[in-house]
């Protein structure tokens, strides 16, 4: 696997080495030991999809709070999203500041956020499934999440949202606190 180190400390996208026959290819996704290479955790306890058959969809951006914050790897097993992280950590010079990277079934890239981070991500294709492993279990009363519109990021989205289209963006997403406001929580 090839790790990159993103602009913000701590988060990586991850991409795989083939090893390729006539067959097809073979390639790690996670390993424990060059995870800790990079020091990372890759005891990953819980995993989950996201199915969006639409393209535009928009979900996000989501955390779990301490003492359950959680290291995800994201991947695209069908479809394309343009995937986005926001460093959330107070103490972190990054605070504040959001990485975008495409992932897709057809790039294979995934990106590794560490705890700390508000996570989110839009399809940019029809038909697109994600999947998340997580390294701790998910805890409702944990559940947090950052407006995906926070003028303090700026992120920018490459697709338009509606925020009235419920099929792309739900409401608890639509009216999810800005940054200033979920620190009061």
């Amino acid at each position: 696997m090839i790790f990159t180190e993103i602009p913000l400390a701590g988060a990586y996208t991850l991409d795989i080495e083939p090893r390729a026959d006539e067959r097809g290819f073979f390639a790690r996704t996670v390993c424990r030991d060059e995870f800790a290479k990079f020091g990372l955790d890759a005891g990953f306890v819980q995993q989950s999809i996201s199915w969006n058959p639409l393209a535009g969809t928009l979900r996000g951006l989501h955390y779990q709070a301490p003492p359950h914050a959680e290291d995800k790897l994201v991947r695209v097993t069908r479809g394309a999203i343009f995937d986005v992280i926001v460093d959330l950590r107070a103490t972190s010079p990054t605070r504040g500041k959001w990485f975008g990277v495409e992932l897709s079934a057809e790039n294979r890239r995934q990106l590794h956020i560490p705890k700390g981070f508000a996570h989110g991500f839009q399809t940019t294709a029809a038909e697109t499934e994600v999947l998340y492993e997580m390294t701790v279990p998910f805890h409702p009363d944990a559940s947090r999440g950052i407006r995906w519109n926070d003028p303090d990021f700026g992120i920018d989205w490459p697709l338009p949202v509606n925020v009235e289209d419920r099929a792309r963006l739900s409401a608890a997403d639509a009216n999810l606190p800005f940054l200033d406001a979920a620190d009061a929580r």
